[in-house]
């Protein structure tokens, strides 16, 4: 399935530290596209597995972990607006 993962990590409670390992975690699995946000192709296992990872770095009370999936990145419409910077092109 193709994910497009995003998140908001407070810098409350060691927030700069729990970002770094979510940023970490994220760029294991899925390709950086801005700021936040990742996105690439993830089977269901690496999709647990992903959750498993980040699970103990996100703050249930103040952080953010937004998934959207879709079967593949042809059903989704990427629009550009503004800097083009397109990372997709070397997904492993």
């Amino acid at each position: 399935m193709y994910i497009v993962l995003v998140y908001d990590i407070s810098l409350e409670n060691k927030g700069r530290r729990r970002w770094s390992h979510v940023f970490k975690i994220c760029k294991k699995y899925l390709s950086h596209i801005q700021n936040s946000v990742f996105e690439g192709e993830l089977s269901k296992v690496q999709l647990v597995k992903l959750r498993q990872e980040l699970k103990p770095y996100s703050d249930k009370e103040l952080d953010s972990v937004i998934i959207f999936k879709t079967r593949q990145e042809k059903w989704l419409d990427k629009e550009f607006w503004g800097k083009e910077d397109d990372n997709t092109s070397y997904l492993i």
